[in-house]
């Protein structure tokens, strides 16, 4: 009787998140994929399985593989310049004796703020002709670019604005990482002669930053393969589809053309893939993580 009043207690402390993840997680994934396979429209009353037409229509779908294109391309820019940006400024932090905590501030600020109010101030500052960007430019004899009109220019702009909003959140991980690191290392590193700081940094800050920095990586590829905020704010997808991204062609699929069955289509796909880049970074990073 014991053992099953405990296993019932365990039962009843568990229900409710247990009905919680069934009710915003495994249903909605579970009614996804049974869109998926079917042709219904928002609205619509009935429902007709089509089997996998929705994702054979993916598959030979232009505007699909341009959006995977420049959400690939996006991504290829965010996280390395994240990475290394964020470590650079922790590094600059770290080292200093003043106005840490001012600095930390500063750097997290973009992480925190709202997205749509930060969009619209890069637009004001990237205004083809009254934008503080072009003016500089212009006043230091520079060309100007229209950057959010122009095919060649409106992804890395993106990515820089990317990059500015997950800046904060990768400084403040690897600040973390460094206060972790414990000094006697760098006292070895120093007798064994690795006395200057770049010795210190390739024998001792980075190997020690290993699992942070695989966490980084991960989580910045993630944020920026999800891109859509700033991308529909800004742009729309255009020039063209210059600046489509999945989640934007999911959105219009399935909220504009109300495609429902070919949306909940993309929804899987780019959550699978989304799961593949994940899986492969972190399988392929963590073999060279230096765990303590």
């Amino acid at each position: 009787m014991r053992a099953l009043r405990e296993e019932l207690a365990a039962l009843a402390l568990a229900g409710p998140a247990t009905a919680l993840l069934l009710a915003l997680f495994i249903l909605p994934v579970v009614a996804v994929f049974i869109i998926a396979l079917s042709d219904w429209q928002f609205g619509a009353r009935t429902l007709r399985f089509v089997g996998l037409a929705n994702f054979a229509e993916i598959a030979g779908d232009e505007g699909f593989h341009a959006s995977l294109l420049n959400t690939l391309l996006y991504v290829l820019m965010v996280v390395p310049g994240t990475v290394l940006s964020g470590l650079g400024i922790a590094l600059a932090i770290e080292s200093g004796r003043s106005l840490r905590a001012l600095y930390r501030a500063i750097h997290f600020l973009p992480f925190m703020a709202t997205l749509a109010a930060m969009a619209i101030a890069w637009e004001a500052l990237l205004h083809p002709t009254i934008g503080p960007v072009n003016q500089a430019l212009a006043g230091l004899g520079l060309p100007t670019a229209n950057w959010l009109r122009n095919e060649a220019t409106v992804l890395p702009v993106l990515a820089v604005i990317g990059i500015w909003q997950n800046l904060g959140f990768a400084m403040v991980l690897f600040l973390a990482g460094l206060k972790s690191i414990p000094q006697d290392l760098y006292d070895a590193a120093e007798i064994d002669g690795a006395d200057g700081w770049l010795d210190r940094l390739r024998t001792v800050t980075l190997p020690m930053l290993g699992p942070v920095s695989l966490f980084v990586v991960v989580v910045v590829a993630l944020r920026a393969f999800e891109v859509f905020d700033t991308v529909q704010i800004l742009t729309e997808g255009g020039p063209g589809r210059a600046s489509e991204v999945l989640l934007l062609t999911l959105y219009r699929e399935s909220f504009e053309f109300l495609h429902a069955g070919y949306g909940a289509a993309v929804t899987i796909v780019v959550l699978a893939i989304a799961v593949m880049l994940t899986l492969a970074q972190a399988k392929l990073l963590d073999r060279k993580v230096h765990y303590q």
